[in-house]
């Protein structure tokens, strides 16, 4: 036998006792290592194959186990009037395309991020005051309208809802925030009674009441519940009023901020444990040792694209501010820019930040509603 023919037949033997699942256990941790910015378009257009790996569950757990997960943005969008069902829509990177953070309007090229659609079928309704993300899951908490004890649970991995346990009583206008893996609430019950609280842990899916403060009237209604660390805060219309301790189960009453607005307004976020807003083109801080509201700075070069406050929103994108607003564009149209800040944290009482890119992401109809922009871990 010549050498040549040894060299054919020892690689046919190598083929045929290779293990068929090893390339596949390869691909899939290549895959886990990709950013899922990819997974919508690129990744899914290399092949049939990989299309599958994007699509199946093993490629989160891998995900997890290789310490590669991500923030993930999901926009949700009420695109027309008389739609039953919100659209959902998550950031992706376009291929072969170059990131910019020129400010400037002159000759600016794309940063090659879009909005993609996510096919997630039947959401129940919603508002945006009773949306939030913990880990890898976004939570709908009771009605918004109407009472509700309802809690779905939307996993941003397989894209599917599900439905979670329970809360005690049927609430609504509800405001939820989160402290660690636990998400407070605040509503009214259907009969008009004082406003109720609970804490829903998300690791064991129990629910627990919270105390009520000594003081407490029927004539009281709260509008929205703030976390910063371990403390609670609750928002009237003249702002914080009182913070509830979940470290020592307490309620204090505080002395109302004069610009309590920040608090109530639709563009805010925390992030960290500092909470954002954004009003007449001005993005402001709120310092909670002194109880003010502090000027984010150097993001003044988002101002000369019209960053009107009343329909922007401000999410947690992994540490970074993600900032998505609207412009009213030809046919009746609007287009809705995106832009990620990021955060540093100074001396003397000073965050500043830094616009990394920003872009032009969708075109919507002009009287599309904008619901909720979260950030789930996946």
């Amino acid at each position: 036998m010549s050498s040549s023919q040894g060299k054919k037949k020892a690689y046919k033997t190598r083929q045929s006792n290779s293990n068929p699942t090893l390339s596949d256990d390869l691909i899939l941790s290549c895959v886990a290592r990709v950013s899922r910015l990819y997974y919508p378009t690129t990744l899914s257009f290399v092949s049939k194959s990989i299309r599958s790996f994007v699509a199946s569950p093993e490629i989160y757990k891998e995900r997890s186990l290789s310490s590669c997960t991500e923030s993930c943005l999901y926009v949700c969008l009420q695109l027309h009037p008389l739609d039953e069902d919100p659209k959902w829509f998550t950031l992706y990177r376009k291929p072969n395309q170059t990131l910019t953070c020129d400010t400037s309007n002159d000759n600016k090229k794309s940063s090659g991020y879009s909005l993609a659609t996510v096919p997630i079928p039947h959401s129940p309704p919603m508002d945006h005051s009773n949306l939030v993300a913990v880990g890898s899951n976004i939570y709908i908490v009771g009605g918004s309208v109407s009472p509700s004890s309802r809690v779905s649970i939307l996993d941003c991995q397989s894209n599917t809802w599900r439905e979670g346990p329970s809360l005690p009583e049927e609430l609504f206008t509800v405001s939820v925030s989160v402290i660690g893996r636990k998400i407070f609430v605040l509503g009214i019950c259907k009969d008009g009674f004082p406003n109720k609280f609970y804490v829903f842990d998300t690791k064991t899916l129990t629910w627990d009441p919270l105390p009520i403060l000594g003081t407490e009237t029927t004539h009281c209604t709260y509008k929205k519940i703030i976390c910063f660390g371990d403390e609670l805060h609750r928002v009237s219309k003249t702002g914080v009023v009182d913070t509830y301790s979940s470290r020592e189960s307490r309620w204090d009453e505080v002395k109302p901020n004069k610009e309590h607005y920040h608090f109530l307004r639709d563009s805010s976020c925390k992030i960290g444990n500092v909470l954002y807003s954004v009003s007449k083109g001005e993005f402001k801080w709120y310092d909670n040792e002194v109880r003010v509201w502090r000027q984010l700075k150097g993001v003044l070069g988002l101002l000369k694209f019209h960053l009107h406050d009343a329909c922007a929103r401000l999410a947690d994108y992994g540490g970074k501010m993600a900032v998505l607003w609207d412009e009213f564009m030809p046919g009746r149209k609007k287009m809705i820019w995106c832009a990620v800040i990021a955060l540093e944290i100074r001396e003397n009482c000073e965050i500043w930040g830094e616009v990394e890119w920003f872009d032009h992401v969708l075109t919507v109809p002009w009287k599309y509603k904008f619901i909720k922009v979260l950030a789930p871990t996946v």
